[in-house]
C-alpha cells in the first residue's frame, strides 16, 4: 500500500503490539500452511472464475457470492456464527465496526452488497481488480472534496436497488473498544429514503483477529492460519426505518450506540490465558483523539 490516510481521516490508538496477538491455542504448522494454501487457492478460483458470473442475475450474483465468501472464510480456519435477522431482502444501507480485512468477507457471505473501499484497494494485486468487478465504491483517503461524491454515488447504488456496506469509523479497532461512526456516509441512506442495517462484528478469542496499526497482511494472515479455533460472530441487529432519525448524525450516534460492542463480549472475546498481554491499556486515551499510530492499512 502507498500512503496513509490524510488528516481529516479518523485514526486509533490500536497497534498490532498491544492488540493482536496468536493465541495459547494453537493449530499445528501443518494444518495452519494447509488452512492458508487452501484459502489462498479459494481466492484465486474466485478471481478466475468472477468473469462467468457477470451474465447471472443479481439474485445468483449474491447468492454466488454468499457462497464464495463463507468458503474463503471457510478455507482460511474462520467458523460463522450469525445471529438475529433475517435480514432485508432490499436496498439498505448496512454499518458495521471494523476489526480485520476478515470483515469484508464476513459481511458479504451474509450481506452481499456494493462494499465501499479506500482508492488503494484498487490496485491491489489479485483482490484489486476482483473488488472493482464486484462493484466496489472507493474512496480517495486524501481529498475530503471527494466525500459528497462518493456520498452521491452511494445514494445512486441503494436507488437502483443495490444494497451498499461501509464500516463508518473509518479506521480499523482492536474488538475491545471502537471509533465513533463518521456521519457522512448515512446521508446517502437518507437521500435514497432506504433503511439501515447495523451490524455488530465480534470474533472469539479475539488475539488473532485484529488487523490494526502497522500491521501486515503476511502477519495477520498466520495469526489467523495458525488460531486453534477463530469464530466470526455476525450479529444482525435491528433495522433503522427511513425517517426515523432526522439527520444523519443522529442516526450515526443511534447506529453506533446499538453496534457498540459491550462488556460482555469484550470481556468474553479478550484471551484470558495470556496474563502479560496488555489487553486494554492501549484504549484509556480518548477514542476521538487522533493518535500516533493509525490504523492505514485496513482494506476498507
Amino acid at each position: 500500500m502507498t500512503g496513509g490516510p490524510g488528516p481529516w481521516m479518523p485514526t486509533a490508538p490500536c497497534t498490532p503490539g498491544d492488540c493482536a496477538a496468536p493465541h495459547r491455542t494453537r493449530a499445528s504448522r501443518t494444518r495452519a500452511v494447509l488452512r492458508l494454501t487452501a484459502g489462498t487457492a479459494t481466492v484465486l478460483a474466485g478471481v478466475a472464475l468472477s468473469p462467468l458470473t457477470v451474465p447471472a442475475g443479481r439474485r445468483a450474483r449474491r447468492a454466488l457470492t454468499r457462497l464464495w465468501c463463507r468458503t474463503v472464510l471457510r478455507a482460511f480456519g474462520v467458523r460463522v456464527h450469525v445471529t438475529g435477522g433475517p435480514p432485508s431482502p432490499g436496498p439498505q444501507l448496512v454499518v458495521a465496526n471494523h476489526i480485520s480485512w476478515l470483515d469484508i468477507p464476513l459481511v458479504a457471505a451474509v450481506l452481499p452488497g456494493r462494499m465501499v473501499a479506500k482508492r488503494e484497494v484498487r490496485h491491489w494485486p489479485v483482490l484489486g481488480p476482483l473488488a472493482a468487478r464486484g462493484g466496489t465504491l472507493f474512496l480517495d483517503r486524501d481529498r475530503l472534496r471527494s466525500l459528497p461524491c462518493l456520498v452521491r454515488t452511494m445514494a445512486d447504488a441503494l436507488d437502483a436497488g443495490f444494497r451498499v456496506v461501509v464500516f463508518p469509523e473509518g479506521s480499523t479497532w482492536c474488538g475491545r473498544a471502537q471509533g465513533r461512526f463518521r456521519p457522512a456516509a448515512f446521508q446517502a441512506a437518507l437521500d435514497a429514503g432506504v433503511p439501515v442495517q447495523p451490524v455488530r462484528i465480534v470474533y472469539r478469542p479475539l488475539g488473532p483477529a485484529p488487523y490494526v496499526g502497522e500491521d501486515t497482511l503476511g502477519a495477520s494472515l498466520w495469526r489467523i492460519v495458525t488460531a486453534g479455533r477463530l469464530t466470526a460472530e455476525l450479529r444482525l441487529l435491528d433495522p433503522f426505518p427511513p425517517g426515523c432519525h432526522p439527520d444523519r448524525r443522529a442516526l450515526a450516534r443511534a447506529a453506533q450506540d446499538v453496534v457498540e460492542v459491550r462488556p460482555y463480549d469484550a470481556q468474553t472475546a479478550v484471551d484470558r490465558d495470556r496474563p502479560n498481554h496488555p489487553c486494554s491499556s492501549v484504549h484509556h486515551r480518548d477514542s476521538a483523539r487522533p493518535a500516533a499510530a493509525s490504523s492505514v492499512r485496513t482494506p476498507s
